[in-house]
């Protein structure tokens, strides 16, 4: 009998051992809320294009922050090594429905990890562009940094590879590069995606935080660099200071591209992005904050202003509520809208008409788990 017990001890130390050498992870964010917003595009006219702008209100997720999900995974291989795996996905908390992307959209990725010489991956991620999020005062918030780029910050990219490196006096690096698949290196036309690659460079110290982002992303169908918002490189230098409860973010972005317009009409070659905004720790529980985002596109593509306030108290570590209020600039030949809506029509697109204004206001509930 003593004997037996021996034995269920020692299988039970074991199993402690095995499982301390490994864990898998399940986490997750749901966000909702409800959003009022006027200079939305209405009626039919010739070619698809607004007669007239209206207002709407309508339940939203995602708003405050992507509803997702996910599971992270790490294996102790001895030696400083780990083998590490990334799967999340997003979700529309209003419908049920998940990314039209495939069930893990947003990473899916399988790689070695170690403290001394840093992280390799390979799979599917967000894009390096995304690398902006720690320096915009809405956290990539629908209405914010993606906005006035139609998107082009907020890419997923497929086929890639990435190396982290460690943290080195302040100083660290990322770099990624994805495959086209093709048998034409920068993309023919015979896969979703072309060549995408980039290269962040961060100082971090306890006051200042300094970014530099370099990305390039080609056209999958001809591997050219002819669109600024879908196909181009972009620039970005951007800083966070910290001084007590606040906090002041600033970014500058040069995208441009060099073949010929991707699109007819009026179809800009190179976008001027700017921002700068105001976090106030006002308490360990809620925030205010104030931002004010700038595009200006060539080719009488015009230019754009976002004026946006908003905030969020924490009900608890894992619920806040959260609110946002905006409003976009539109030059005469501009027609940008709140969300990152793609360019052209403005009944497909949502945006407003050109060199009409948009506003809206969001208030709305986000968990993590």
């Amino acid at each position: 009998m003593k004997k037996n017990a021996a034995f269920g001890v020692l299988a039970l130390l074991l199993a402690s051992a095995a499982h301390a050498q490994s864990s898998v992870t399940l986490y997750g964010r749901i966000d909702s809320g409800l959003e009022y917003m006027n200079g939305v595009p209405a009626g039919s006219g010739p070619n698809g294009v607004a007669t007239h702008e209206s207002s709407r209100f309508r339940a939203e997720s995602g708003d405050w922050g992507t509803s997702l999900w996910g599971l992270k995974g790490t294996e102790d291989l001895g030696g400083g090594y780990a083998a590490v795996f990334h799967l999340e996905g997003a979700f529309n908390t209003m419908t049920g429905a998940g990314s039209t992307d495939g069930l893990f959209d947003r990473y899916a990725t399988v790689g070695i990890a170690s403290q001394r010489f840093g992280t390799l991956l390979l799979g599917r991620e967000l894009f390096i562009s995304n690398g902006v999020w720690d320096f915009d005062p809405f956290g990539q918030s629908n209405w914010s940094s993606a906005s006035l780029v139609r998107g082009r910050n907020w890419l997923h990219s497929s086929n890639t590879i990435s190396f982290q490196t460690p943290n080195l006096s302040g100083f660290d690096a990322f770099g990624q590069y994805a495959l086209s698949n093709a048998t034409n290196f920068n993309g023919n036309g015979t896969t979703p995606q072309g060549r995408w690659d980039g290269l962040q460079l961060t100082y971090t110290t306890a006051h200042v935080q300094v970014r530099g982002i370099y990305d390039e992303i080609r056209d999958s169908q001809n591997g050219l660099l002819d669109d600024p918002f879908t196909a181009s490189r972009e620039y970005t230098a951007a800083v966070n200071l910290f001084f007590g409860p606040f906090k002041i973010q600033g970014a500058y972005q040069a995208i441009r591209t060099s073949g010929a317009p991707a699109t007819s009409g009026v179809s800009p070659t190179s976008l001027d992005h700017e921002w700068g905004g105001v976090t106030w720790q006002i308490s360990p529980a809620a925030a205010l904050i104030a931002a004010v985002y700038h595009v200006n596109a060539n080719k009488g593509a015009g230019n754009a202003t976002l004026y946006t306030v908003g905030g969020s108290y924490n009900l608890s570590k894992r619920t806040l509520l959260d609110f946002q209020v905006a409003t976009v600039q539109n030059s005469s030949t501009a027609n940008f809208g709140l969300n990152a809506n793609n360019a052209g029509n403005t009944v497909a697109t949502d945006n407003p008409l050109s060199g009409h204004s948009q506003s809206g206001v969001y208030a709305g509930i986000q968990h993590s788990f």
